[in-house]
């Protein structure tokens, strides 16, 4: 059977298309800058189109999805209720639910008779204890607005778990691990025994790790100051916070390969404050998992950079740990989701 899997952006559309059960990769197809000044491509409705695909030959569809919830915590078949929850979410995720939902709604339009899944980056975090996911705010604002620790890239995070499970040739319920999926967008999970106990990423995907524009933590103060301080209005500081921080704030640039050519002093500040914080959770996830049988570097920059694997555990603490470098697969786990959830 082939199963295709969309992860929409909010300006991009990726496709990958695999044949189960051998998971071979068929087909693979991304559309950037859709809708954007000078783009040819105006919508993800047009993307999909510019895809090419004949959904005569496909069998099931997977949607990734930022943000499910505490409503949706594992992968469903999507039908009119669980889009309408979906939307209800847009809160919690503005700038990725509603392109998510995009790619949900073009393709139920172009194949209505197909099975289609949504598979959602919080899912993998559903096993969080209560003492990692509360933030210490008033009770009533967990209860009333959902205000918790969700964490993302859960489906990179259980995909590098499952491989890592393979590599160590152990059961993926008697690993302890700390994956790394570090790109644009980063993030780090504590896995004791195969399931996430611990997560960098929050409430939305700005908090945690240093990032190529999103700032990671920082003291919340600093919000109300810019908008006291400098006059800036909610969605600035959005912006500023999502946007214009992280490593491009630092230096003026978030592509590390060109961060790493340059000599300047900015540069390798920028280096050195996202190696740091990368440490920090490091040390600290070593300490709730006590026992640690790998570290798992993904992601763009965990994948493809030595030299940021060499400097992340270039300390004393870390010497002698085991370390393993493993492609992720965002597209692939979801893929196995819809195998798995559909029973064929």
């Amino acid at each position: 059977m082939k199963i295709a899997v969309f992860n929409a952006g909010s300006s991009s559309l990726k496709c990958k298309i695999f044949e189960f059960p051998a998971k071979t990769l068929l087909f693979c197809k991304e559309i950037e800058k859709i809708g954007e000044s000078g783009s040819a491509i105006a919508s993800h409705a047009e993307a999909l189109e510019a895809l090419g695909i004949d959904f005569s030959e496909i069998d099931a569809i997977g949607h990734r999805v930022v943000h499910g919830g505490e409503k949706l915590q594992e992968s469903v078949l999507i039908d009119n209720e669980v889009i309408k929850t979906i939307k209800e979410l847009i809160v919690l995720a503005p700038l990725h639910n509603p392109a998510n939902l995009q790619g949900i709604e073009v393709a139920r339009q172009k194949a209505p008779n197909i099975p289609q899944v949504a598979v959602f980056d919080t899912a993998f975090h559903a096993t969080l204890p209560k003492e990692a996911y509360l933030y210490a705010l008033p009770y009533e604002l967990y209860e009333a607005e959902g205000i918790r620790r969700y964490g993302f890239h859960g489906t990179s995070h259980a995909y590098l778990a499952k491989e890592a499970a393979k590599e160590l040739k152990k059961e993926l319920r008697e690993i302890n691990i700390i994956t790394l999926h570090l790109g644009n967008g980063a993030s780090a999970c504590a896995i004791k025994k195969g399931r996430s106990i611990d997560t960098s990423m929050g409430f939305t995907p700005l908090e945690g790790l240093v990032m190529g524009t999103r700032t990671g933590d920082i003291d919340a103060e600093i919000v109300l100051y810019l908008e006291r301080k400098l006059a800036k209005t909610p969605k600035e500081v959005e912006h500023i916070l999502n946007k214009e921080s992280g490593l491009l704030g630092i230096c003026g640039e978030n592509d590390l390969r060109e961060i790493l050519l340059r000599e300047d002093e900015r540069a390798k500040l920028a280096i050195d404050i996202m190696v740091r914080r990368i440490q920090k959770y490091i040390g600290a996830y070593m300490l709730l998992l006590e026992d640690v049988d790998a570290i798992v570097f993904s992601g763009g920059i965990g994948e493809n950079s030595k030299e940021i694997r060499d400097a992340v555990m270039d300390n004393a603490l870390l010497k002698g740990m085991k370390t393993l470098v493993i492609a992720t697969d965002e597209e692939l786990e979801i893929a196995n989701e819809c195998y798995r959830l559909l029973g064929l």
